[in-house]
């Protein structure tokens, strides 16, 4: 169907009342929504006396600020490695981390990465010692990367069990 003067007068009233493209093809009927976006655009038509969609309210409550504390970091935490046989993780200790000797400017290739501090304070460093196969020295890499914990071994009596469950 084409575009009579009725219609294009129709299509100005519709779009100068808000109604979205969609809406507009589907009172003309005959036309698509690309269709409308077309002749809207080809027309020159632009601004709407109000919006498709009503508008959002955009006040959002301010957040409290976060304190800021200028206490040294808490002591940072190394896991003993665990056996095989154990199904419950061993006590983690804990070790005081004194502060790096690297800073960002003078990070190397082959330092530990390991940060210590918060960035966000003058004394944040990294730990710097000489890295072994990765990114941090060896010490670091034991807490960073964690074995993987053994499955439990299923036996008869723990199908025995399960199968409880379900008859």
């Amino acid at each position: 169907m084409g575009w009579t003067d009725e219609r294009v007068e129709l299509l100005k009233k519709l779009w100068q009342d808000g109604l979205s493209a969609s809406q507009i093809a589907k009172q003309l009927g005959g036309v698509t929504r690309n269709a409308v976006i077309g002749k809207v655009h080809r027309l020159g038509l632009s601004g709407r006396a109000t919006p498709s969609k009503p508008a959002r309210t955009t006040f959002k409550a301010p957040r409290p600020a976060r304190p800021v504390s200028s206490a040294p970091s808490a002591p940072r935490r190394l896991a003993e490695p665990t056996s095989v046989a154990h199904h419950h993780p061993a006590p983690v200790r804990y070790v005081e981390e004194a502060p790096g000797t690297a800073t960002v400017l003078t990070l190397g290739a082959h330092m530990c990465k390991w940060p210590i501090g918060d960035p966000a304070m003058d004394n944040f460093t990294f730990c710097g010692r000489r890295a072994g196969d990765g990114p941090y020295c060896h010490e670091h890499s034991q807490v960073a990367y964690q074995p993987a914990q053994a499955k439990k071994r299923s036996g008869p009596n723990e199908l025995a069990r399960s199968l409880r469950r379900y008859i």
